[in-house]
């Protein structure tokens, strides 16, 4: 049996792969590919702290669908119901809170970190960011409605900030990232979003909520897989790797520059995505 990982053997791991202090990185994390830790995701956490040392700064995903009328997880949840039921479950849907709201399907680590003191979250209802370290007011301070990951969103900001991308036991299908790179297309397709916020008046002694929709480019990652397989084969001026692989625990992790990647993408989705 695998003995538990433990935060030291992480942060070597992470150092390893090119981790380094003062680093500002965005984390997409599986804590249940990286194997058995000591203490759960707190284990992992600290092992990014430690990696990036006081004046890092760690970033996590903390979006949410469950209050959402366009996302998969509507669809799924509301797929043979009734219109009557639908109303129901609409009734039933919560509003987001950025203080409160959990993020949905991003992993316990990101989760984590989210509720850790100190923290900073951007306030964007399905694509929000947050931020642990001294960059973290800075990064999430701003969140337009109609910037899910463009160039006025905290994602925006970390590439400006020379951020740096860590697949922590992910595939590269979960690389935020690559929505960047969508909306620097000449003409990224427009879709409407709707969902549900916390309004912060009381309602019969609960939090109010407010139905909201906006306009942005349609986000697909349906090829992400296949835009990072390429990236992974690219090379810098320099001769070395974009993509930096190794092990961090039982895991498979991978380290790339941000802005560089966002780049890349957007040659890679002139080429691929002719429709």
């Amino acid at each position: 049996m695998t003995a538990a990982y433990t935060s030291h053997r992480l942060t070597e791991d992470l150092r390893s792969l090119g981790l380094r202090p003062g680093d500002i990185v965005l984390v997409h994390s599986s804590l249940r590919r990286i194997g058995p830790t000591e203490r759960g995701a707190a284990t992992v956490v600290d092992a990014l702290r430690a990696a990036v040392g006081p004046e890092g700064t760690i970033v996590v995903p903390t979006f949410t669908a469950a209050n959402s009328l366009t996302s998969p997880i509507y669809r799924e949840r509301t797929r043979g119901m009734t219109a009557q039921e639908i109303d129901a479950f609409k009734e039933t849907m919560p509003g987001f809170d950025p203080a409160t709201t959990p993020s949905d399907g991003m992993g316990v680590v990101a989760e984590l970190l989210r509720q850790m003191p100190g923290t900073r979250r951007s306030a964007h209802p399905q694509t929000s960011l947050a931020a642990s370290g001294p960059k973290a007011a800075e990064l999430t301070r701003d969140h337009p409605l109609d910037c899910h990951l463009g160039e006025a969103s905290p994602l925006g900001r970390l590439c400006q900030a020379g951020a740096r991308v860590l697949l922590l036991g992910v595939g590269f299908e979960s690389c935020t990232a690559f929505h960047l790179g969508e909306y620097r297309l000449p003409h990224p397709p427009p879709r409407r979003y709707d969902c549900v916020v916390a309004d912060g008046r009381p309602v019969g002694g609960n939090p109010g909520r407010q139905w909201v929709w906006f306009e942005d480019v349609a986000l697909d990652d349906g090829d992400f897989a296949r835009l990072g397989a390429w990236l992974e084969r690219r090379r810098t001026d320099a001769g070395a790797s974009v993509v930096r692989r190794g092990r961090v625990g039982g895991g498979i992790a991978r380290l790339l520059p941000l802005a560089d990647s966002v780049n890349l993408a957007v040659e890679w989705f002139k080429e691929h995505r002719t429709g």
